[in-house]
């Protein structure tokens, strides 16, 4: 064995923390399947690696037997007394084979086990680095694209976004940098795989989290999001603390931390709704911009029938039932929306107990949330 060898595994040891006797063992078994590929020898065989003087040795190990049947895997006892003649039946005698070439085959081994054993404890470093950061997000830098994907460099690996992951409203060119979120991580044969997405809406979440400290620290807490990746989506906040504004906090001094993240979604309109533990209030919030008269709530099936000025209807479905459908994802609530004046003739509106009616300075309060939705929608 080479001094080269011999220092190759120090540096293994040190640089990419691979045990230097989990390597030796590895050589050791590989060099078994070499000796026995390389000299159509199938005997028991052994070998020794020694560290210390630099040497490789092959022994052959055979049983101890009466009477030999196969000489490649026993030795008789008058043999092996030849040997030493303590050997008794059924011992293991240990006969050195080495052959005179097998330096040369020895060391292309090593090589390729040491290669093998280099891949797979980086594949491991990375595999570890990256399953502790699913459901987080990264900025990448796009490589490449085929019919079904783009591969993000991540630095140490390439991810892949799939073309349902990727937001219609985007192009994305080589050298590209783009924020994803890592929806998972799987450990293959090839190494660590790494999927992303553009339109998942933990993507959404984590770009508020980094642009809002009072997210980050926990003063703010994003409740539920709902997301139509590349057109519109809404998040609901909310804070323990009654001096902090969650929306405003999350809007920013005018609108600088809401625009940050409208910005890297290349312009998905956002609302930003108050969240509220009463699912009156809470719909009612979840359906801004739209005004709001009468929430009646059906427990049973968690559902809700909302009522709105007959001018706001169109605002308040949105288009093609945009705003609406958004509000249900955001509130976990069915919603219908029906007029003011339909709900007149349907004898619902206005109730006689238990009215709440949103009147304008309420629904100014439960509309604090920056949008960036054109009402005219």
């Amino acid at each position: 064995m080479s001094s080269e060898l011999i220092d190759a595994l120090t540096m293994l040891e040190k640089e990419k923390g691979i045990s230097r006797d989990v390597i030796i063992e590895a050589i050791e078994t590989a060099l078994v399947s070499a000796y026995r590929r390389n000299f159509n020898q199938a005997q028991n065989v052994r070998i020794d690696l020694n560290l210390g003087v630099g040497t490789m040795r092959v022994f052959a190990r055979k049983e101890v037997v009466d009477e030999v049947f196969d000489p490649r895997l026993e030795i008789s006892l008058v043999d092996a007394h030849k040997i030493n003649p303590n050997y008794q039946l059924e011992d293991v005698v240990e006969l050195e084979v080495t052959p005179k070439d097998f330096g040369r085959i020895a060391a292309q081994t090593a090589k390729q086990v040491v290669t093998q054993r280099v891949r797979e404890a980086e594949r491991g470093i990375i595999y570890s680095e990256f399953i502790d950061r699913e459901e987080d997000i990264m900025t990448g830098i796009v490589q490449r694209q085929d019919a079904k994907f783009i591969y993000v460099s991540l630095g140490k690996i390439e991810a892949i976004l799939p073309a349902n992951e990727q937001m219609p409203n985007e192009h994305y060119k080589p050298h590209d940098r783009i924020k994803v979120f890592i929806t998972k991580v799987e450990k293959t044969t090839k190494g660590p795989q790494i999927f992303v997405s553009r339109t998942h809406p933990g993507l959404l979440k984590r770009l508020f989290e980094i642009e809002v400290p009072e997210i980050y620290d926990g003063t703010v807490e994003i409740k539920s999001v709902a997301r139509e990746a590349g057109d519109r989506s809404k998040i609901s906040v909310h804070s323990d603390k009654p001096e902090v504004d969650p929306v405003g906090s999350c809007v920013g001094p005018k609108g600088t931390r809401v625009q940050a993240v409208v910005n890297e979604l290349k312009g998905e309109k956002i609302d930003i709704v108050k969240w509220s533990e009463d699912p009156v209030v809470f719909v009612a919030n979840a359906l801004s911009p739209s005004k709001v008269l009468d929430v009646i709530v059906n427990e049973e099936e968690k559902a809700t029938t909302v009522i709105v000025p007959d001018y706001q209807l169109s605002l308040a479905i949105g288009k093609r039932g945009q705003n609406a459908r958004l509000a249900a994802k955001l509130t976990g609530w069915k919603i219908d929306i029906k007029s003011e004046t339909d709900a007149r003739e349907a004898g619902i509106y206005p109730r006689e107990e238990g009215i709440l009616s949103f009147d304008d300075e309420k629904a100014d309060d439960a509309d604090l949330e920056f949008n960036l939705l054109d009402e005219t929608e």
